[in-house]
């Protein structure tokens, strides 16, 4: 009977933070309210305040694991110290499509949030130290050449990766695409991304 409890709370609570993804990427984190998310998970808002004592915890817990879910992509390229940078932009290129693709609106979320508290996210991500000191931006440096900051090619790599999920509902519209169409471009995109910055290295 307790392993059958403690299965029903672990569901219960992965039903609220599912909840709390979809409620605080449609109106952010201002303007979501807990009775919101309480209708969106089919609970009443008492349920939701036994396991989740505050919007703001609620909100921290689920923000982190969508960090961590961003982050752990980009992570094995900064960490990754004998492969080439193109080979490191292919595995970004790979592995952002396919988590986007399960997770389309993670993105605008996570961006959005960003916006609004950019020191809360450099502190408990600890991403500065995190880029700075990895082989990846000591390999972006070093393609530069010094003419112009790495931090450029990095927002290349990402822009080219990630935008496209953000503007998807504008471009499938553009395209007259439907959304298998839209995931074949983005598949196409896996290995377009590499070639296009090679290019922009070598023009530098």
């Amino acid at each position: 009977m307790a392993k059958k409890k403690i299965q029903s709370d672990s569901t219960t609570e992965e039903k609220i933070k599912t909840a709390a993804r979809k409620v605080f990427t449609k109106k952010g984190y201002s303007a979501a309210r807990t009775r919101d998310i309480a209708e969106e998970a089919g609970i009443n808002l008492a349920l939701l305040n036994y396991y989740f004592r505050s919007k703001e915890k609620l909100f921290d817990i689920v923000m982190m694991e969508n960090l961590q879910k961003f982050l752990l992509v980009l992570g094995g390229a900064l960490r990754e110290e004998k492969s080439s940078l193109n080979e490191k932009v292919a595995l970004i290129a790979n592995n952002y499509v396919d988590m986007l693709k399960s997770n389309p609106d993670l993105p605008i979320f996570i961006l959005s949030e960003i916006r609004a508290n950019p020191e809360k996210f450099v502190h408990n991500m600890g991403i500065k130290g995190l880029l700075l000191e990895s082989s990846f931006f000591k390999q972006l440096h070093q393609a530069t050449k010094g003419k112009i900051h790495p931090l450029h090619l990095l927002m290349n790599v990402m822009s080219m990766t990630v935008f496209p999920f953000i503007a998807s509902p504008l471009l499938q519209h553009v395209g007259n695409l439907k959304q298998p169409d839209f995931d074949n471009l983005m598949e196409e995109r896996k290995k377009m991304i590499p070639i296009w910055f090679d290019s922009i290295v070598k023009g530098l």
